[in-house]
């Protein structure tokens, strides 16, 4: 009896991995389709507290979708208008900061050789080279244009979501008459609108000062690494990093190391900022773990390239919170938080 209830359970883990498999392959497969919808997905959902907020103050339904949906193209379009040339521009001078970033680390090299410490020859060519870097920026930028060419695809997502988000709460009282379970659901609804929200605020605020900085200190593309740093804002811990790299590396390649150390200070307070308010705005409840956002970062960028990788966090996040609010698996996102939290009531649910 035993050793068929072993074998049961070997069964139904490989049926489950394979299942896996196959699920990850068509997503992989189908990211030209899948990336869109994800991005109309999440903007819908950064928008959703606008179109309350428009109910709220007694606009009929249909008017404050038309709002709502109105400044969300709005956004992209200007969005798109601005960075169509700074992402054009820094991509015709890639070669150029590579070129100037190699030669400064050939002359960092050969004077680390002249103080005596010996660099070994045997290393990848490309370890040494900040200029990847920039390489890997720019590939990234090339994908999310690619995407936001979609433009129609993604407005008519996000058209047809806001118009269903009105009658959703009533749809889950219809499905679980229960009442636990719709319950459930829309704390779900709620506690990813409030992440997203907040995530968006705070990276649209951190995004627009550096921007301003940058444009002060002179350094090239400052609407370009604003943007960046505003959806990096979505990326726990390593997104600041990832967003500082290229702003850091061109002020060192234009002015030297003064101007490069000067856009390193601005990015730490302003990400220090940001934590602050971001912690105060929603706590500590949805962090991540440096391990789990790592994994998460690998994972997502395998799948789907860059733009995965900008999705990992937000997207491992919405399915920690759904874990959470799920008796069997809530252990899973006990794994992937930052530090161990007490478990929720039963009163709770």
């Amino acid at each position: 009896m035993n050793h068929e209830r072993v074998a049961g359970r070997g069964a139904r883990f490989l049926l489950v991995a394979a299942s896996v498999v196959v699920i990850l392959a068509g997503l992989k497969a189908a990211a030209g389709l899948v990336l869109p919808f994800l991005v109309a997905v999440f903007l819908a959902l950064v928008s959703l507290p606008l179109l309350n907020l428009l109910q709220v103050w007694r606009v009929p339904r249909w008017a404050a979708v038309g709002l709502t949906l109105i400044l969300v193209i709005c956004v992209l379009f200007l969005l798109i208008y601005l960075l169509a040339g700074s992402i054009a521009g820094f991509t015709a001078d890639l070669p150029v900061y590579q070129a100037r970033l190699e030669a400064m680390t050939r002359g960092l090299v050969a004077w680390v050789e002249a103080h005596g410490v010996k660099v070994p020859r045997e290393m990848p060519e490309g370890w040494l080279n900040p200029g990847n870097a920039l390489e890997l920026v720019a590939g990234g930028l090339r994908t999310a244009t690619s995407i936001l060419s979609n433009l129609a695809l993604v407005v008519l997502t996000v058209v047809f979501i806001l118009l269903e988000a009105a009658g959703f709460p009533d749809k889950l009282r219809a499905a679980f008459p229960g009442g636990g379970d719709s319950v459930r659901l829309g704390r779900i609804r709620t506690e990813v609108q409030r992440y997203l929200g907040v995530k968006f605020l705070v990276g649209a605020a951190t995004g627009a000062v550096l921007a301003a900085v940058l444009t002060i200190l002179r350094v090239d593309f400052a609407l370009l690494w604003g943007v960046l740093a505003c959806v990096a804002n979505f990326i726990p811990a390593l997104g600041s990093v990832l967003a500082a790299v290229p702003p850091i590396l061109l002020a060192l390649v234009e002015f030297g190391p003064g101007r490069a150390i000067a856009v390193a200070i601005a990015f730490m307070a302003l990400v220090s900022l940001g934590n602050l308010a971001e912690t105060a705005l929603v706590g500590r409840r949805l962090g991540m773990s440096i391990l789990a956002v790592f994994i998460s970062l690998v994972f997502w960028a395998w799948l789907w390239g860059p733009v995965g990788m900008f999705l990992a966090v937000p997207l491992t996040i919405l399915l920690k919170i759904v874990l959470e609010n799920t008796e069997d698996l809530r252990w899973v996102a006990v794994m992937l938080d930052a530090g161990p939290r007490a478990r929720p009531s039963a009163k709770a649910e």
